[in-house]
């Protein structure tokens, strides 16, 4: 079996195709792709049938994933992916298009992987025609939605236990030796599979700001915030830092926008 991997996050691409190899060791992996642009230049400059199935992220640094589908009348099998599991997970399931939830677990992979190789009893044709028509009804449905979607929970995995932990019970997030961690409001520290960039991405504007190329920080979370000289601030967050968080001189104007004042 040949598959492509679309997702923009290094960290979670990796795991996904340690999934994939630990159900089946002889499954092939074309190309691993991060972006929408990137994915259509691939899958123009390579046969669609060398591929059996794609295992595609619903939000792309670039945008959605359904870009990919529409622009090139794809009708390739798709396992999605997606980090929006309340509406998105509904849309799915009214379309019977298989997804994963990230963190992606095993036995949820293989259980869709399986559902695939029930597919290849029928005839290619028929999985085609089934999948563009599931494919055009979830785009209807998503496209139907009221406003943006944020993220409103994650998905941790912390050792062979996986937590969810709401995002108004989250205080900021900060990057440490390569690794971004989640601060909870009850002092929790957890190690995340997203970018600082990502989270500034999928995270409600209006309640998370990021002030530095180290913190993404909750509106709830900030205790005090101190002019320390002319066009710098630093802030006392809760729960306390370890280290002096302090916002980028070219973000204060708008983190000041942001926290309402003039």
């Amino acid at each position: 079996m040949n598959v492509v991997v679309i997702e923009d996050e290094p960290l979670t691409a990796k795991r996904l195709i340690s999934l994939v190899k630990k159900y089946d060791a002889t499954i092939n992996l074309l190309a691993e792709i991060p972006s929408v642009v990137e994915a259509i230049s691939w899958f123009e400059t390579h046969p669609v049938f060398s591929v059996d199935l794609v295992f595609m992220d619903i939000h792309l640094e670039d945008g959605d994933s359904f870009q990919i589908v529409s622009k090139l009348n794809l009708k390739t099998p798709i396992i999605f992916t997606t980090a929006f599991d309340e509406y998105m997970i509904k849309a799915f399931k009214v379309n019977s298009i298989d997804y994963l939830l990230k963190p992606v677990n095993y036995e949820e992979l293989a259980a869709a992987l399986d559902k695939f190789k029930s597919l290849q009893s029928h005839s290619k044709e028929r999985q085609s025609e089934s999948l563009e028509v599931d494919i055009g009804a979830l785009i209807k449905q998503i496209n139907h939605q009221n406003g943006p979607q944020f993220k409103d929970r994650f998905m941790v995995t912390v050792g062979t236990k996986i937590r969810s932990i709401k995002t108004e019970g989250i205080a900021y997030f900060y990057l440490e030796e390569k690794t971004v961690l989640l601060v909870a409001t009850d002092g929790t520290v957890l190690p995340i599979d997203y970018s600082l960039d990502r989270l500034v991405q999928i995270l409600d504007p209006k309640q998370f700001f990021r002030v530095s190329r180290q913190f993404v920080v909750s509106l709830n979370s900030i205790h005090m915030v101190h002019a320390i000289s002319a066009g710098k601030l630093k802030l006392d967050l809760t729960p306390k830092t370890k280290r002096e968080v302090a916002v980028s001189g070219d973000r204060v104007s708008d983190f000041k926008e942001w926290l309402g004042k003039d």
